[in-house]
């Protein structure tokens, strides 16, 4: 399916939206009268949160999917490892206010019996580590990853099946006390982040604003990248690989670049995610997670970015309706929304509406007069 960029005005909507909401919810929150219809509650800002950050995380998959047609099933790994990196950081910060008041070891290490900080944990205590790591991983596994399976020309259906076992594989390894990373109940009890308490109405909503500030700055970086001259080339790629590769370009290098800078994105929406919902576990490594991401680009409309951000938050506020509705229907749901759009609207919301706007456009031409015969004659 050939999917064109949309022109630029489509950034018109969308960050004037993003610059709206990163206003707005801190009005609502803080300056409504509570009980009011414009008071927005505490719980609803972290959940705002938690959708900004699945946006940037659809985006990033949207960059690899829509546009170089790499459909990675392991995009929930590189969310999971920054969301790790950064509950790292956040469990250092606990120190002696821990369950076991000590000030170097967490308190599953405690738990335990651990005697020493594993030496994968030094350097967690200090934020730009922390920061500087939420890219690196993510960054490095997608780097080494795509070396050995884009050199190897594995594409198609069998790039999915192997990220999806990368995913399955990384859950299983977290989910073993020995791995240092809590086990099966993950990092959670965090305190403040940067000295200011976590449960602060006022450092949920800065959490908020950064979260609506990357999804903005996330989405500025991926028009940029297929709009430059590197972005032809992956639509290139994406629609003909191997016409591109005989014209003489590195496919190999595009995709390893374009991976790795996804793979890094997706870190950075779940660093963002743990601090507000306040724990990170293996379960964020399921591969049922990555094939919800894919969903969420597939309902917004892949190839376009927007639609990307409008399928998760759409998805999500979904499925926050249908699990506290009803639900035992929501993976019913989920499966039913996923074949209507593959049947009816394979281009996703966006596409669909585009199709509407033209033929609508069309109508209206059809049922405009002719002009006369003079003006026509000149």
């Amino acid at each position: 399916m050939k999917t064109q960029i949309l022109p630029d005005r489509q950034s018109i909507v969308v960050l004037p939206l993003l610059a709206t909401a990163a206003v707005l919810v801190p009005v609502m929150n803080g300056l409504a009268a509570p009980g009011s219809a414009l008071h927005l509650s505490d719980h609803l800002v972290p959940l705002l949160g938690k959708y900004a950050c699945f946006a940037l995380l659809a985006l990033s998959v949207d960059l690899i999917w829509g546009f170089c047609g790499i459909l990675s099933l392991g995009h929930g790994a590189f969310f999971a490892l920054g969301g790790y990196a950064m509950g790292m950081y956040l469990m250092r910060q606990i120190g002696p206010r821990g369950v076991y008041a000590d000030p170097i070891l967490p308190d599953f290490m405690v738990f335990l019996n651990w005697k020493e900080l594993p030496w994968f944990w030094h350097g967690f205590d200090w934020f730009p580590f922390a920061a500087l790591m939420v890219l690196i991983v993510p960054g490095a596994l997608a780097f080494i990853f795509g070396w050995f399976a884009f050199r190897s020309r594995v594409t198609g259906v069998y790039l999915s099946i192997i990220t999806q076992a990368m995913t399955f594989a990384l859950m299983l390894a977290f989910f073993r006390n020995d791995m240092g990373f809590g086990g099966n109940n993950g990092l959670t009890d965090f305190k403040d982040i940067l000295g200011f308490p976590l449960q602060s109405a006022s450092t949920r909503i800065v959490l908020f604003v950064l979260s609506v500030a990357a999804l903005a700055c996330g989405y500025l970086l991926c028009r940029w990248v297929v709009n430059s001259k590197f972005g032809k080339v992956l639509l290139a790629m994406r629609d003909a690989e191997s016409r591109t590769r005989f014209l003489g370009y590195r496919v190999e290098h595009y995709k390893l670049a374009v991976f790795t800078l996804s793979a890094m994105l997706a870190g950075i929406a779940g660093a963002l995610y743990v601090p507000q919902v306040g724990i990170i576990n293996p379960g964020e490594f399921a591969p049922a997670n990555s094939i919800e991401i894919v969903i969420w680009v597939a309902v917004g409309g892949r190839g376009t970015l927007a639609g990307a951000i409008l399928g998760a938050l759409l998805v999500n506020a979904g499925k926050t309706w249908f699990t506290g509705a009803l639900p035992e229907l929501w993976l019913f749901a989920l499966g039913g929304l996923f074949v209507f759009v593959t049947l009816f609207m394979p281009r996703g919301i966006l596409g669909a509406a585009g199709d509407i706007g033209k033929q609508v456009s069309r109508w209206l031409a059809s049922r405009r007069p002719p002009p006369p015969l003079s003006q026509a004659a000149e």
